[in-house]
């Protein structure tokens, strides 16, 4: 098990030393920031696809562990992490192109994984409007009714969510253009695979994926933190630098806490077993004088 841990953080370190790079280049790009007001023209699109996503995640879940039978739970797991663009399960975000054609706004699969700009983000946030707390109840729904894809389509954006129950509205002359699809390179797209696919590994507990989003903003596990735009390129490393020293620290400090608890334990054994030891020589010196007392006196009256 050691083995298996030794090699899971070597396999960290090369990922991290191979990926700093791209995430440094990123830092230098605009940030996505979801188009909400886009969100009402793409809602049905979005769960349509969503509940694709979801009928053939459980799917190839219950393939991977039969013959068990897949549990409500992991079907939970699944529908929580299909909007998350954190989770692997949301890969499918990453492909997908919002064209404008006429008043319409059409959702246009790619081949490939492109960079996640505002486009990505409406997507995310659509999708997470859609599902919001309907995780459960469509996770019941496929656990318990075993659906086939058309009707968890209409169970999830037609009874549960309501959300394809009317046609999208006409899209303003005067919207202004999403940015361009922008394909990842294979590189990019392998090393965020990865990183996401090693969140959890036994060894590396402390281990996180952040998205593109939170690598470029600095947020390392703060997300209640203020941006602070006028940090200089030194902050990253510094704050690097902070967080290990503090680990360290912690690491020492618990251990110097454990060696003197285990110090101060000894003692206290040590002294109480030297006043029970000094009790029973004490004790047992009283009855031999005793005894010899009681001899004399008994060899008096012979």
């Amino acid at each position: 098990m050691g083995k298996f841990h030794k090699i899971a953080l070597l396999s960290t370190l090369i990922v991290i030393t191979i990926w700093f790079p791209i995430v440094v280049e990123c830092a230098k790009k605009a940030v996505g920031v979801a188009r909400k007001e886009d969100i009402p023209y793409i809602r049905c699109q979005v769960c349509e696809k969503l509940a694709y996503q979801l009928y053939h995640h459980v799917q190839n879940k219950q393939a991977e562990i039969s013959p068990k039978k897949i549990s409500e739970y992991q079907i939970i797991e699944i529908s929580e992490n299909v909007c998350n663009l954190k989770k692997q399960e949301a890969d499918w975000i990453l492909k997908i192109d919002i064209v404008e054609q006429g008043d319409r706004l059409e959702l246009v699969e790619q081949d490939s994984e492109g960079q996640c700009n505002s486009e990505c983000k409406t997507i995310e946030r659509a999708c997470q409007d859609v599902m919001d707390y309907s995780d459960t109840d469509v996770a019941e729904y496929l656990y318990k009714t075993k659906p086939d894809l058309d009707s968890l389509k209409s169970f999830l954006c037609k009874d549960l969510t309501k959300v394809c129950s009317k046609a999208p509205p006409p899209v303003p002359k005067n919207r202004v253009p999403g940015e361009p699809f922008v394909a990842k390179s294979s590189k990019e797209a392998e090393m965020e695979k990865l990183m996401r696919s090693m969140q959890g590994m036994p060894g590396a507990p402390g281990m996180q994926m952040y998205s593109r989003e939170d690598l470029m903003n600095q947020k390392f596990g703060d997300e209640d933190a203020d941006d602070d735009d006028d940090e200089d390129e030194g902050g990253f490393s510094s704050k690097l630098g902070k967080v290990i020293k503090e680990k360290e620290s912690k690491k020492n400090d618990w251990k110097q806490r454990i060696t003197k608890g285990i110090q101060d334990t000894s003692e206290t054994l040590k002294n109480h077993a030297n006043r029970v030891s000094h009790r029973m020589r004490k004790w047992w010196g009283t009855k031999k004088a005793q005894w010899k007392k009681s001899s004399k006196t008994g060899k008096g009256e012979l």
